[in-house]
């Protein structure tokens, strides 16, 4: 490859127009000028010319550029433009970059191969995975740890643990990436046990974790309640000075108050210099889990009063609290603010489902019908269980009756339903 210093003039000057660059029709200029000078295989021009055309959106125009005025571009380029194509989600793009470079007898290396994998693990393209799984075999490339854990990310990705596993167990190298990701991929799954099994297993083999270990690990023990573990993981953190930002912080309260610990949970939140939407949302579900819909509404009033706005996921959360400890007027209220208007995003199934339940659950069934009727969405199965149960339980034999038709309708396979409504 011919370095900065070798190039020409011309060469220069199109590498000084591309970092001035200031819209698109420079760089369609440019492209004209790459081709005109012949320079478009050049590897220093071409990767100035990928990273000019990302900043525009013009991935996808670059192509042609490569692949039909070169016949077989040098596999820098073919790196440069899958690393580019797997940042903007495009998986099917990278692929087929790779599948020319198969066709075209265009040797791949080991750089080709994380980032192809990284695209195809957002997309979970398993089957593609198996085969560059063989090819990287082939080409003797599965020795690279950087390859072996972006293949790792895929199978974990895409729910084949078994298969993560093997290659994990497999690897005769593994860093801070490998075990993170075999944590996450069983947190995923919900594998929690087997989570926190990898996590002991990886400080026993001396890797010490970083963040993104520490949020999966913290993810499992909410999920399996493991608050010892949790505990020593928030002393992990205190001993090695980390400060709790907003990812590791939310993690950490969300574990606490799912397990029950709410002063932890609470200092915890008190301690973190920054706060989003997210950390909020784990402070009022886990109150509202806790301690019942007034604490949860507290705590909600409360974050509008310090300035941040409430997402769906709030909302969600609030009005659940509300179904569960009876808080009708308090519910009806934000529900109508919601109607409204007022938090910049109308109401979703999920909040309807949330009011329905709510209502229902109160005895208050026609108003429950009404809104099931007047609602922009069909109603789920969950909402008509809700609403069966609430009819059931106040003994409203008509509306049960209802109720269980919809759900047959919705070809439930619980045949209790049809029984409820008797």
């Amino acid at each position: 490859m011919r370095t900065f210093q070798e190039l020409s003039p011309t060469a220069n000057k199109i590498i000084h127009l591309l970092n001035k660059c200031t819209s698109p029709t420079h760089i369609r200029q440019i492209q004209s000028q790459l081709i005109l000078h012949h320079l478009h295989s050049n590897t220093t021009l071409a990767c100035h010319f990928i990273t000019a055309s990302q900043k525009f959106s013009l991935l996808h125009s670059s192509l042609p550029l490569f692949f039909t005025h070169l016949h077989r571009p040098h596999v820098f380029i073919c790196n440069t433009l899958i690393r580019a194509f797997s940042r903007i989600h495009d998986p099917l793009i990278p692929y087929s970059i790779y599948t020319h470079m198969h066709n075209n007898s265009i040797l791949p290396n080991n750089y080709t191969f994380p980032f192809l994998f990284k695209s195809l693990s957002k997309s979970r393209h398993y089957f593609k995975c198996q085969g560059l799984h063989s090819h990287v075999i082939r080409l003797g490339h599965l020795t690279d740890v950087y390859v072996q854990n972006s293949l790792l990310d895929v199978y974990a990705s895409s729910g084949y643990m078994g298969l993560c596993r093997k290659l994990f167990d497999e690897m005769s190298e593994r860093d801070v990436v490998s075990w993170t990701v075999l944590i996450m991929g069983y947190r995923n799954a919900k594998h929690y046990a087997d989570a926190l099994i990898a996590f002991e297993k990886m400080q026993y083999a001396g890797v010490v974790p970083n963040r993104v270990t520490m949020v999966n690990a913290l993810g499992a023990c909410t999920g399996s309640r493991a608050i010892e573990m949790g505990v020593w993981i928030h002393d992990f953190i205190r001993r090695n000075g980390w400060e709790l930002d907003v990812v590791l912080g939310t993690s950490l309260i969300d574990m606490y108050l799912k397990c029950g610990r709410i002063d932890e949970g609470l200092n915890a939140f008190r301690s973190m210099k920054e706060k989003n939407v997210h950390t909020w949302n784990a402070v009022i579900q886990g109150l509202g889990f806790a301690k019942g819909g007034q604490e949860a509404v507290r705590w909600f009033k409360r974050m509008e009063q310090e300035g941040f706005e409430a997402d769906e996921v709030t909302l969600a959360n609030v009005l659940n609290s509300c179904s569960h400890s009876g808080l009708v007027d308090m519910g009806q209220q934000i529900f109508s603010s919601l109607i409204n208007g007022n938090y910049g995003f109308l109401p979703s199934v999920k909040h309807y489902a949330c009011m329905i339940n709510l209502l229902a659950r109160a005895g208050r069934l026609n108003e429950s019908f009404k809104l099931i009727k007047e609602m922009p969405f069909e109603a789920s199965k969950s909402i008509w269980e809700s609403f069966l149960r609430g009819s059931r339980a106040y003994g409203n034999l008509k509306l049960s009756e209802i109720a269980a038709k919809k759900l047959a309708e919705l070809k439930s396979d619980n045949g209790a339903y049809c029984v409820a409504s008797v």
